[in-house]
């Protein structure tokens, strides 16, 4: 195996258990070939694991390893099959749920999620790309899935010198694929849906937000309205707002794939629809935030801090007394603290008393791995408005 020596700031990086070395502390690669499978080495020739390299990226090499134990077929099926014990765990009531986090089950770069019986994979580096048959092998010995879709159409790969695409990579599309999660069901467009067909990680946040949800609902930001679903229930009417139309089609989908006569969607720009209802005077008892990433850079997180102030401003003034507020940033450079602290200046702007009900993050299918704090991305809080 070739071997890539580093810098002593790149092996105290894996000491203190992160999983990658920038390039900038990559001393010498020579003989390592894209994508490939590399020994890491400090100065003195001393090995510290095995990791993919990449000659383009600025994240040089994702630890796959701690050991020289060889990383084969066997190796990676087991890393699966703890993956898959681990969901047996923690899913419930769901057959929809990320099989695969990437760093957070030591598979940097890889995206595994399930849904029923398909499965829809992204690989984010040239080492897991060139992995990728090897994942499909796996997938197809284990769970026999009806099947295997690709949805490498993120420009993220564009950092790899990769190139965007999607596609069926074993098996055949289902006319019509539904899943369950908490109970409800959803239709899942495995190769035009957002990231791998659906969002997953809210699941759990979900679930809790049906604990509190009651009278009129508001859900912002909406998309094929997996929070609205799962509300509805325990609401008297529910108002989906969302700005893409297809998505609204298939929220309606879902909505009467559960039977569901209380849900009303509307297609509008989120924040223009929330100034019109403030405006306007309208109430409710309970919102819900879920928009996109506002940070996607650091640089972006001073106006990404404005813009969930004024969301968040605005649906406090919509709120009855008592009514319920589940707000949520998928922003990973804005963190719970910098979250927490708008929260507060709007409900001081709004003149509202505002109690946290919960603090909550990505399902635990999502795992966030301590030494790693990019696997920590998303926050949601439930607050009690008073």
């Amino acid at each position: 195996m070739n071997s890539v020596k580093v810098t002593s700031r790149g092996i105290e990086r894996l000491r203190v258990g992160h999983l990658w070395i920038y390039r900038s502390d990559v001393v010498a690669a020579e003989g390592a070939a894209t994508g490939t499978m590399v020994c890491i080495r400090d100065a003195k020739g001393r090995c510290y694991g095995q990791a993919l390299y990449s000659n383009q990226s600025q994240i040089a090499l994702r630890l796959l390893s701690r050991n020289c134990r060889p990383i084969d077929k066997a190796f990676l099926t087991e890393r699966i099959r703890a993956a898959e014990a681990y969901r047996r765990l923690v899913v419930q009531d769901s057959s929809a749920y990320r099989l695969i986090s990437s760093e957070g089950d030591f598979l940097p770069s890889l995206i595994i999620d399930r849904y029923g019986d398909a499965f829809s994979i992204q690989t984010l580096s040239q080492g897991m790309e060139n992995l990728k048959p090897v994942f499909v092998e796996i997938l197809q010995e284990q769970f026999s899935p009806r099947v295997i879709v690709e949805r490498n159409d993120v420009a993220v790969r564009s950092l790899e010198g990769l190139a965007e695409r999607k596609g069926v990579l074993a098996g055949e599309l289902p006319g019509e694929l539904v899943v369950s999660m908490n109970g409800m069901k959803f239709a899942v467009d495995l190769m035009g849906g957002q990231k791998t067909g659906g969002f997953l990680d809210q699941r759990e946040n979900q679930a809790a937000a049906r604990l509190y949800a009651h009278g009129r609902a508001l859900d912002a930001f909406a998309y094929t309205g997996g929070f609205a679903v799962t509300i509805a229930p325990r609401c008297e009417r529910v108002l989906g707002v969302e700005i893409s139309e297809t998505a609204l089609t298939l929220a309606r989908r879902n909505q009467a794939l559960n039977g569901l006569s209380n849900i009303e969607w509307r297609a509008a720009n989120c924040f223009d629809f929330l100034k019109a209802a403030d405006q306007a005077r309208e109430r409710f008892d309970t919102v819900i935030l879920d928009p996109p990433p506002f940070a996607r850079a650091k640089s972006n997180v001073d106006s990404a801090l404005r813009g969930y102030k004024e969301l968040n401003l605005r649906a406090l003034k919509l709120l009855n007394a008592g009514g319920c507020l589940v707000t949520c940033s998928c922003s990973f450079h804005v963190t719970e603290s910098d979250f927490l602290s708008v929260l507060a200046d709007a409900a001081l702007d709004a003149h509202r008393q505002v109690t946290v009900v919960e603090r909550r993050t990505q399902a635990r299918d999502h795992p966030i791995l301590l030494t790693v704090p990019e696997t920590h991305y998303l926050k949601c809080l439930i607050l009690r408005v008073s």
